[in-house]
């Protein structure tokens, strides 16, 4: 092994240390009591939610896409589809030509209140997203993926919401997004999530910051 290689396993580490840090191990406990006692909460307002998708529309209640987590290690997002069965699967909303099209009457319902996102929940449970993270991208956004590999975001889970979302979510450039997900990974804490946390519930009730066909994530 070369010195430089040698140099950028201890650069590696040290990064892993400072990262988190002692929090790591409780974020993912509190991870797992959470996605526990939501499901149980919302198991009855997400059975309503799939019979909606399934009585109104053609095709499977659950959509699943590839994105991409932590370390780089690509897996399959769970979300309520909201757009029709015929949607190119793997495309984020914004490189479609008329998203509008493709959206469906419940589906923009789900979008504008963000419930779209539950069965993320699973995602948090099988240990591929957190509750609070950097949101996970499809593979093709690679000039996004570059720039946060550069700035040590894949050091963190993915997560069902962000600082980048409680920041203006589709508001906001790509390259704010990225700024956001590298100051949220640098100040990984139980503080931070805390108030991001809190920020979502206001954002998610005001549905400030959604947009429906410009959003970045497919369905």
């Amino acid at each position: 092994m070369t010195g430089e290689k040698i140099k950028e396993k201890a650069r590696e580490k040290e990064k892993e240390r400072r990262v988190g840090g002692f929090y790591c191990p409780i974020k993912r406990l509190c991870d797992l009591l959470a996605a526990y006692i939501l499901l149980l909460i919302l198991y009855i307002p997400m059975l309503i939610i799939a019979l909606a998708i399934k009585l109104t529309s053609k095709g499977g209640v659950i959509f699943r896409q590839i994105r991409v987590g932590k370390d780089g290690v690509r897996f399959v997002c769970y979300k309520f589809r909201t757009m029709r069965s015929d949607a190119p699967s793997q495309l984020s909303t914004a490189e479609f030509t008329d998203a509008d099209k493709y959206i469906t009457a419940v589906g923009r319902f789900l979008r504008k209140t963000s419930l779209d996102e539950l069965p993320q929940l699973f995602n948090v449970l099988n240990g591929d997203m957190s509750i609070v993270g950097p949101r996970p991208l499809i593979p093709s956004e690679s000039e996004v993926h570059k720039r946060r590999s550069e700035l040590g975001v894949y050091s963190v889970r993915p997560g069902i919401t962000g600082l980048a979302q409680v920041c203006g979510r589709d508001t906001v450039s790509d390259g704010e997004k990225v700024r956001y997900d590298a100051e949220y990974t640098e100040n990984l804490g139980a503080l931070t999530d805390m108030k991001i946390i809190l920020l979502t519930f206001f954002k998610v009730c005001s549905c400030e910051g959604v947009g429906l066909s410009g959003e970045k994530e497919r369905s």
